[in-house]
């Protein structure tokens, strides 16, 4: 039965493996959450059980925890990146908060942003801290709450709704706000001889940008033919995605403004009080242990309540609650109703609707696989999740990402399919493109025939280009697969480093160079905190601060 909710639970306050006093207020409740389908979950609607709106009450309450904590992990970020302590560490922001605290990057690297900003926000800081502002909410503002007009939009954020904050802050000149960019996927199918060429296309591509992302080469192909086109789709931002491109982003309802007066501002549901963030603090005079310490305290609380949040949230989507509460969608409810960026909700809803359908997906979860690795995991067959369980514990999530990319790859050949997920700015130049070549022929052409002929004229601009002779940083880059060397670092590799240094008598042959990213190299190598041993590419020995390091660890 599902687990009904008359009122908020007590709070498990002797949690162990909680270190510090003040985090214990805020220890998830233990609760039996059983996978529902969503065909079930509409059966249950229809039939109007009351476990479905204890469930949504459930929700705003959890969501009011989850903002707390991270604002604590904001400031927290925010005190990371001082000093030498991310090169202590060994780890870009993002690749640390994705490893250790099982945080994504865009909402990392948002946290973090938040987190510094706070210190010159006051008034901001103290409403966020309190309850009285919402994450979503404080976000949207940051970019016009400082000054004399702080206080203004301090009391803004705390009584209107996101919509008319976003409003609100494009016309104080402020931008949209930290709205999340639109994606889309691109599905095309590639005859051989089509395929053969989009592949050195690709490959050639590669060379230009070491490390990047089939996504970066494909826009790197649509802007060379568009530039010899003649035309400049950059800002062409209403440009219609039509097949083969389908939506993957979030949409945005018209009817939010309505809704919103229509109920009231939704006054039928229940009020949820806010929540204050934990009492601790990032003092300057915090080690670099300190500091990850406290953060992995806070990030293990976190995943508590994301459980939580993201069962209740699957059940609160798939029933379509939502709808009949008076909001225009999913996205519109999380704006508004729990107050947390949309994607992070999302998302979580997205890995619980999948775990509902899934024992292998769940048997996952049961090891203690972190919910970064479980998004990439659902990308895969049933069937073959299983197999790929022990690897997922091993690697870090970019190994993990890259071997899922690999073999996606594979697949992809044996269909005689490119599908690639991409922001639509890129999409808008591919379309851009591929219109461009049409308008050239007097029949329709399908999309992978486009794409064929925009990857011919690369090649062909590529050959006629002078290209340099390659240096032996290029080899060893190369060799390295174009990133950088460093266990759990998700970057291009730009430098080569000599594993025995030349002035100790180290040679040029690749053997004893390894590639890696300017952070590890200059801040971390060469500042003294990380060394590399051995011989490249296969027997390598990281030691971080004199022990030896296989990558960060949550």
């Amino acid at each position: 039965m599902l687990w009904a909710m008359r009122s908020a639970p007590a709070i498990d306050a002797a949690n162990p493996g909680i270190g510090a006093p003040a985090l214990r207020g805020h220890a998830p409740p233990r609760a039996d959450l059983p996978p529902f389908t969503g065909s079930e979950l509409r059966a249950w609607f229809r039939a109007g059980a009351p476990e479905l709106e204890d469930c949504e009450r459930l929700l705003a309450w959890a969501s009011r925890a989850r903002g707390a904590l991270d604002v604590a992990i904001a400031e927290g970020l925010a005190a990371l990146c001082q000093g030498d302590r991310l090169a202590a560490l060994a780890c870009h922001l993002d690749d640390y908060a994705r490893e250790v605290l099982d945080l994504g990057r865009s909402a990392a690297l948002g946290l973090a942003r938040l987190g510094r900003e706070l210190r010159s926000r006051p008034l901001l800081r103290e409403a966020l801290r309190s309850g009285r502002v919402r994450l979503r909410a404080a976000q949207t503002v940051l970019p016009v709450a400082a000054g004399e007009r702080e206080a203004e939009w301090v009391e803004r954020a705390a009584r209107l709704t996101v919509r008319e904050l976003e409003h609100a802050v494009r016309r104080a000149g402020g931008g949209a706000g930290d709205e999340d960019e639109e994606w889309s996927g691109l599905d095309v199918a590639l005859e051989p001889d089509d395929r053969t060429l989009v592949d050195e296309a690709l490959a050639l591509a590669g060379e230009a940008l070491p490390g990047s992302s089939r996504m970066e080469r494909l826009e790197a192909l649509a802007q060379e033919f568009l530039a010899e086109a003649g035309t400049d789709a950059g800002e062409d931002e209403g440009r219609t995605l039509w097949p083969p491109f389908r939506a993957v982003g979030p949409g945005e309802g018209p009817r939010r403004a309505a809704l919103e007066a229509e109920t009231g501002r939704w006054c039928a549901l229940p009020r949820v009080a806010g929540w204050p963030a934990p009492d601790v603090r990032f003092e300057e005079t915090m080690t670099v242990d300190e500091v990850d310490a406290l953060l992995r305290e806070l990030a293990t609380l976190r995943a508590g309540w994301d459980e939580l949040l993201g069962y209740c949230a699957h059940v609160v989507k798939q029933s379509r609650l939502y709808q009949v509460a008076g909001f225009a969608s999913f996205r519109h409810y999380v704006d508004e109703r729990l107050g947390l960026p949309a994607r992070t909700v999302e998302q979580r809803a997205a890995v619980e609707k999948r775990l509902a359908s899934s024992p292998a997906l769940r048997e996952a979860r049961s090891q203690k696989v972190p919910f970064e690795k479980l998004r990439l995991l659902a990308r895969l067959p049933e069937r073959e999740i299983g197999a790929w369980i022990p690897r997922a514990t091993a690697l870090t999530c970019v190994k993990l990402g890259r071997a899922l990319d690999r073999e996606a790859e594979r697949q992809m050949r044996a269909r005689r399919k490119l599908s690639v997920r991409m922001p639509r700015r890129i999409a808008v130049l591919l379309v851009a493109a591929i219109e461009a070549v049409r308008e050239r022929t007097d029949r329709p052409v399908p999309a992978g025939r486009c794409l064929a002929v925009i990857a011919w004229h690369f090649i062909e601009t590529w050959k006629r280009l002078e290209r340099p002779r390659r240096t032996r940083s290029q080899e060893v880059r190369e060799r390295d697969g174009g990133h950088c060397q460093v266990p759990g670092c998700s970057r291009r590799a730009t430098h080569a480093h000599h594993l025995e240094f030349r002035s100790h008598g180290g040679g040029d042959e690749l053997a004893n160079q390894v590639g890696l990213c300017a952070f590890h190299h200059l801040r971390c190598v060469h500042g003294g905190w990380l060394r590399v041993t051995g011989r490249a590419p296969d027997a390598l020995t990281w030691i971080l601060r004199g022990q030896i390091w296989a990558g960060p660890r949550g």
